[in-house]
């Protein structure tokens, strides 16, 4: 982030920093990109526009009023999906933080030198994703035995690098940011991996045996249906048609049948391995056809469910304003949290 640049206005000298770093009553220079505006009219019939702008933590949703002297330009120039250099005082109100623009305009090449890249306007994961999409590879390789499951596996990451580095794991609720596939997925594949080694111990004479090199797999592929589900943009993930009228299980099965295709894979193997991805989701509701009806089905089922579980709780405790000891009700899980006191 730019913390140590500044520029000069008449004699004074303005700071450039992070949106997500400015305190109340502070102006300062900010990079932001522009997530919303939307023209509406309040219940006077006084016209405004309500905008957004944010930076990879903090999002700022404000008015534009129809006789302000940056109404026009809002109107006519300014558009979401765009980057803003704005020199504004922040404010917390009653109604959320808002910017007091003083000036603004669409960011340059020559701002590289003071800091700015688009990706400082993204929230993404705290871990790094190539260090992440290697461990994955690491298991993968280490963990399943059977060679052409295996090597399904592996195809399947390596033919989609580039974009399994960036993709998040939805568009909203959960690690819905820049590298939230990886950061949700090897999540879920590490809590498989001790899942499938801990019940492969205690029920030995489970028949058939529990197949571990499996549950890692669906872990691993799961949410592969995600690659076209999804679309990046540059105000976040959307679901394209595709995504909105066929959905990721589905696609995800589409990608596991095609990547087989051709392969020396048993085929019962497959079969388990496709019903994996479709019954990830247990509930018919949830968007799965069928509920988990092997073992290893199950493992994954619930270290998917409980790592999105718990990525949206961890979001409730941070992000929750509510006084006292019990967050509100309106979040992503329906529920109060309690944060003590």
């Amino acid at each position: 982030m730019p913390t140590a640049t500044a520029t000069r206005h008449g004699n004074a000298t303005v700071a450039i920093i992070a949106l997500s770093q400015m305190s109340n009553g502070q102006e300062a220079d900010v990079f932001v990109l522009m997530t919303a505006k939307e023209e509406l009219t309040t219940r006077d019939g006084k016209p405004y526009f309500k905008v957004g702008f944010r930076d990879h933590l903090r999002e700022v949703s404000f008015p534009i009023w129809g006789d302000s002297a940056w109404a026009i330009d809002c109107k006519e120039k300014w558009q979401v999906g765009k980057y803003y250099k704005v020199r504004a005082t922040y404010r917390e109100t009653n109604f959320g933080p808002q910017l007091e623009i003083r000036k603004i305009r669409e960011t340059m090449e020559a701002d590289a030198a003071d800091g700015f890249t688009p990706q400082m306007c993204s929230p993404q994961s705290r871990f790094d994703s190539r260090e992440m999409f290697a461990e994955l590879i690491e298991i993968a390789r280490e963990k399943i035995d059977d060679p052409g499951l295996r090597g399904l596996v592996l195809d399947l990451l390596e033919a989609n690098h580039e974009q399994l580095l960036t993709l998040p794991a939805a568009t909203h609720n959960h690690h819905a940011f820049v590298a939230g596939w990886l950061e949700h997925v090897l999540s879920v594949t590490r809590t498989c991996l001790y899942l499938a080694e801990k019940y492969a111990v205690y029920y030995p004479n489970l028949q058939p045996h529990l197949n571990k090199g499996l549950v890692i797999a669906g872990g691993i592929l799961h949410d592969i249906g995600k690659l076209r589900e999804i679309q990046e943009t540059t105000t976040g993930a959307e679901d394209p048609a595709s995504g909105s009228l066929i959905g990721q299980i589905l696609q995800g099965r589409d990608l596991v049948r095609e990547a087989a295709a051709g392969r020396d894979l048993d085929p019962d193997l497959l079969l388990r391995l496709e019903h994996i991805v479709v019954s990830h989701q247990r509930l018919p509701e949830w968007g799965s056809p069928k509920p988990p009806m092997t073992p290893e089905a199950l493992l994954v089922h619930y270290a998917d469910d409980l790592d999105a579980k718990y990525h949206m709780m961890a979001q409730i405790l941070r992000d929750d304003t509510n006084a006292g000891p019990l967050t509100s009700k309106k979040n992503l899980l329906g529920q109060k949290v309690y944060r003590g006191t």
